[in-house]
């Protein structure tokens, strides 16, 4: 069943500029969650657009997190003065266990606009990633209500440290699709199982586009087993991220998925930062969760997942786009790589659960 409207963007310049229209002609309310919001040229420009609003009367919400968005709280003043809200998602508190407790995290970005316009995708509001190559979907239907839903949950459960896990890990069903809710859990981790089923069932064809590949032992299991009963598996990831330590993690794997015949694709004019899959070209899932222990452990991420012949063709042109600035990885090159560099990957692997 075709949606109203869907469109994807794969340009933060034009994304943000679509988003700002669609601020600017909201009536009723704009929410906002996102990880970081940074005081920049463009965090600037999206906190004058929803404090014009808020003066005009339209409901605004802004969720963002304590870690990944920094800056002091008076940057949003404009927001706040003008009748808007802004929360921080879980401040970082002084505990024993200050890293486990401190690392479950909002990585969601969802933007919900008068039960009509839906955003979610892989992007921050930041300047400093404009040149990044991202991955969001516009989706201009009444679906955008249930996102509406995914927002107020995390809205309200914003300063909590003790959840409900099942209530909000329900799935939303919607014409042959799924939005997926996950919450930081470290034995039920619904994304992750949700993968490996998708990937377990193509009969052609696997593509994965991540910033960060760090996948657990089923994952990659999975994805050995798909390419060895003829299924052509790429994973495409940018030669080098903005998370170096992640970069040197990931290398080390390399080899030996290589020789279970799964491709690897290297995006190399800068930073890829997409997030999806493509199973046979038919099922799809596009969300704000990485391929790695952190977001399938650690954070609350949204997916949407399903089949739609609009999403897939959309996507398959995003992903022809992306492989046209991609480079092969190099086993030759893998194989030689010097005790030093080894060394180091051992080093930093067990920090992988964190990453």
């Amino acid at each position: 069943m075709e949606l109203k409207q869907v469109s994807l963007y794969d340009d933060n310049l034009e994304l943000y500029n679509e988003q700002l229209r669609d601020i600017g002609a909201a009536k009723e309310y704009v929410y906002l969650e996102t990880f970081r919001f940074n005081d920049d040229a463009m965090g600037v420009r999206f906190c004058q657009a929803l404090a014009e609003k808020a003066r005009q009367g339209v409901k605004v919400r802004v969720l963002v997190d304590a870690w990944g968005t920094r800056q002091k709280k008076s940057f949003f003043d404009p927001i706040v003065q003008a009748g808007g809200e802004v929360r921080w998602f879980k401040k970082l508190i002084l505990t024993l266990n200050f890293i486990s407790d401190n690392h479950r995290r909002d990585h969601r970005k969802v933007l919900v606009i008068d039960n009509r316009i839906a955003y979610i995708g892989s992007a921050n509001i930041s300047a400093y990633s404009l040149s990044w190559r991202e991955l969001n979907l516009r989706i201009e239907d009444p679906m955008a209500r249930l996102f509406q839903k995914v927002f107020n949950d995390n809205y309200a459960i914003y300063n909590r440290m003790d959840l409900d896990k099942l209530r909000f890990k329900r799935d939303i069903n919607y014409k042959q699709m799924t939005i997926i809710q996950e919450i930081p859990s470290r034995r039920r981790q619904r994304l992750s199982r949700r993968y490996e089923a998708m990937i377990r069932s193509a009969k052609r064809s696997v593509v994965i586009e991540t910033p960060y590949f760090l996948a657990n032992s089923r994952l990659r299991k999975a994805l050995i087993s798909a390419a060895q009963r003829g299924v052509e598996v790429t994973v495409i990831s940018p030669l080098n991220s903005d998370v170096m330590a992640a970069d040197i993690v990931r290398r080390h794997s390399l080899g030996t998925l290589h020789d279970g015949g799964v491709h690897f694709k290297f995006y190399t004019p800068g930073n890829l930062h997409a997030k999806c899959l493509l199973i046979d070209g038919e099922l799809f899932s596009i969300s704000s969760a990485n391929f790695d222990f952190r977001s399938f452990q650690h954070q609350h991420e949204v997916a949407l997942i399903g089949h739609n012949e609009q999403i897939t063709l959309l996507l398959a042109n995003h992903i022809e786009k992306t492989l046209s600035y991609c480079v092969n990885f190099s086993y030759e090159e893998w194989i030689k790589r010097s005790r030093f560099d080894r060394a180091v990957e051992w080093m930093l692997l067990p920090l992988r659960f964190l990453m």
